[in-house]
């Protein structure tokens, strides 16, 4: 790839403002929520937004997964290398997520909707664990003509690397399907992130139409358990799982990498090239410097890309996207350190392959 790197990284993702809060399991029970889990809100979860705030020690941060990860990558990357796109509100939260997108050096190009709010996110801290509960509000509004504005097409005719979350398939998945298709027929790469459980069973049929176009897919070890039972692959092991995911039909002649994180465990890798399977050990942040683990998930995926998109192995990649894991979770909400982000690697780091 070409080192020019201005808006070389494209995204889209429901950007929302996180309210998050360190609760009790009462509360989860209450709204029968699982302790480490991603849903959209229901109607009965609507009171959980005001209780957050009212009853509990709540902060509001800035969120959306895939805007968590543009900013990450971007805090990696030289200037105006990343771009994010998808819907908000002509509202404060609005100018909250654009300015924390600003701060980090993050170009957005937002579709503003002023007849809805911009989205929230409810943060369920229970220990280690998050539940999430998003209310997309306006961000759920995004339009496939946004994206087919010439100056947003322009943006994405420029990248050489676009990145789309799971949730925009609630959302647009006229916007995947034809970003999907740029990205093969101009020779670039195309990645997407699973994203929730509930992401492939419930989108099952356009997760199948756009698998053949992905060239990396990234997912934790629930996602990959509910990817295997919506695919009938008839596996939980979840190395056997990302070569069977890898192995999937794929259009153009670029193989498909399959990453799949497990948290403090080790991270998988396969291919669709390669019989064996890489497995990464992590190194465990210290439980007492943990903060909570929000965003560790769309810190790896930024550190990942913004090694790959400077041409590092997959190696290099995937121990960036540790480095950067461990540093999330030592705060508290999907933030970033203060200060300049360097990854320096270790030399040191080295997977196991085991052949599938």
């Amino acid at each position: 790839m070409s080192q020019d790197l201005r808006g070389a990284l494209v995204g889209f993702c429901n950007p929302l403002l996180d309210i998050s809060a360190v609760v009790d399991d009462d509360l989860l029970k209450q709204y029968n929520l699982k302790a480490n889990d991603a849903i959209l809100a229901a109607p009965e979860h609507v009171p959980l937004f005001q209780t957050l705030i009212d009853s509990y020690d709540a902060k509001f941060l800035p969120g959306g997964a895939g805007q968590n990860t543009l900013r990450g990558a971007q805090l990696l990357l030289p200037a105006d290398s990343a771009v994010f796109m998808g819907a908000v509100g002509n509202d404060e939260n609005a100018k909250r997520l654009q300015g924390a997108a600003a701060k980090a050096g993050l170009r957005t190009n937002y579709m503003v909707n002023a007849e809805k709010p911009t989205g929230t996110c409810a943060l369920l801290i229970t220990g280690p664990n998050r539940s999430m509960v998003a209310n997309l509000s306006a961000a759920e509004t995004y339009k496939f003509e946004h994206t087919k504005k010439p100056e947003s097409w322009e943006v994405i005719e420029k990248a050489q690397v676009y990145y789309i979350t799971g949730f925009f398939f609630t959302v647009s998945p006229d916007t995947i399907e034809a970003v999907a298709k740029h990205s093969l027929e101009n020779n670039k790469t195309f990645t997407m992130n699973i994203s929730a459980p509930f992401v492939p069973p419930v989108y099952k049929e356009l997760v199948q139409k756009t698998m053949p176009y992905i060239d990396i897919l990234f997912g934790n070890e629930t996602e990959a358990a509910s990817l295997a039972e919506a695919f009938g692959l008839d596996t939980t092991d979840i190395k056997v799982i990302a070569k069977k995911v890898a192995d999937m039909p794929k259009n153009g002649s670029k193989p498909r990498m399959v990453v799949f994180t497990q948290g403090d465990k080790n991270t998988v890798v396969a291919s669709g090239d390669s019989d064996s399977v890489r497995v990464y050990d992590v190194v465990p942040v210290p439980k007492e410097e943990i903060g909570d683990t929000n965003g560790a998930g769309d810190a790896f995926v930024a550190a990942f890309l913004a090694q790959h998109l400077q041409d590092k192995n997959v190696d290099l990649c995937v121990e960036a996207g540790h480095w950067l894991g461990g540093q999330v979770v030592r705060q508290i909400g999907p933030n970033y350190p203060e200060g300049e982000l360097k990854f320096v690697q270790s030399g040191s780091f080295a997977p196991v392959y085991e052949k599938i």
